[in-house]
């Protein structure tokens, strides 16, 4: 029996993919900070008859990670972690609360930090494992708008390359699943942290951050894709670290290595939407 832990599971990616995993034979612990929120996700286990727990797991409360992973060591050593636990939000830096920007790291970078601690010595001595985590395709690129997001997602993907260096000689695995627009309710649960005022100075950047995600809307995947995505890239035998999910994802993963900082960067200044729609699509390949 293999043991998977989801973080972040009471919607979403995180609630498909507990049942995906759950489906190709793995117990899973599905975390979520508040277990109110567990009912669709205990219903369709029970509809199923999958083997998924609920464990009360806030990510950001090192009291309550070192509680469920405890509770979870009681049953055996965990063979995956899915790092899912994150919040969103837009808004250019000016009007972005520091507390608000702490937050993004707090939950997105360390909360993913601390699970992994709870998990990597079991993995390193038993020379076996897979850490999963769930970044964006924003971080592969400096996205306006979204600095808090964007940044600690970055932070999450050098985590993950860095940490996937260090355990390598352990037979430890590491992966950065980078979706792109899924259809999920992340937008409405960021809904608080999302800003826009046609009177503001960074009305331009505000509409076009918007009209990038419109453009992702249109072909956007499900959950699903993302819960198959990641048990491939912990299963299969041709390692490979980075996976984006969408076909928008694909794109800034494309353009990763052709476009450089300096031209995205230009894509700020006063340009007409009939400029700026050219420049994206011939960089990223999305149409807005």
């Amino acid at each position: 029996m293999k043991i998977a832990v989801v973080t972040g599971t009471s919607s979403g990616i995180g609630l498909t993919t507990s049942l995906y995993l759950a489906e190709h034979g793995y117990k899973v612990f599905a975390g979520m900070r508040n277990t109110s929120k567990a009912v669709a996700l205990q219903e369709a286990a029970v509809e199923k008859n999958l083997d998924v727990t609920v464990i009360q797991l806030d990510v950001c409360d090192p009291a309550s990670v070192n509680a469920a992973f405890r509770k979870i060591e009681e049953t055996g050593p965990v063979d995956l972690l899915v790092n899912n636990a994150g919040i969103g939000g837009s808004s250019p830096l000016e009007l972005t609360p520091e507390e608000e920007h702490r937050q993004y790291f707090e939950t997105n970078y360390f909360g993913a930090v601390s699970c992994i601690q709870a998990v990597i010595k079991s993995m390193r001595e038993r020379k076996t494992g897979c850490i999963v985590n769930i970044t964006s395709a924003v971080g592969l690129m400096a996205t306006p708008n979204q600095i808090g997001y964007s940044a600690s997602k970055w932070a999450l993907e050098c985590l993950g390359e860095s940490l996937a260096h260090e355990l390598y000689r352990f037979g430890v695995r590491v992966v950065n699943i980078e979706p792109g627009v899924i259809m999920t309710n992340i937008f409405e649960n960021s809904a608080e942290q999302t800003r826009y005022d046609k009177t503001s100075p960074y009305q331009p950047i505000m509409r076009r951050n918007g009209k990038i995600f419109m453009a992702g809307f249109q072909r956007a995947v499900g959950p699903e894709a993302v819960a198959e995505t990641i048990l491939e890239a912990a299963t299969t035998d041709e390692y490979k670290l980075r996976w984006p999910v969408g076909s928008d994802a694909e794109g800034f993963m494309a353009a990763r290595n052709s476009v450089s900082s300096e031209e995205w960067i230009e894509m700020g200044g006063d340009l007409s939407d009939e400029e700026y729609n050219a420049r994206f699509l011939e960089m990223y390949g999305v149409q807005l």
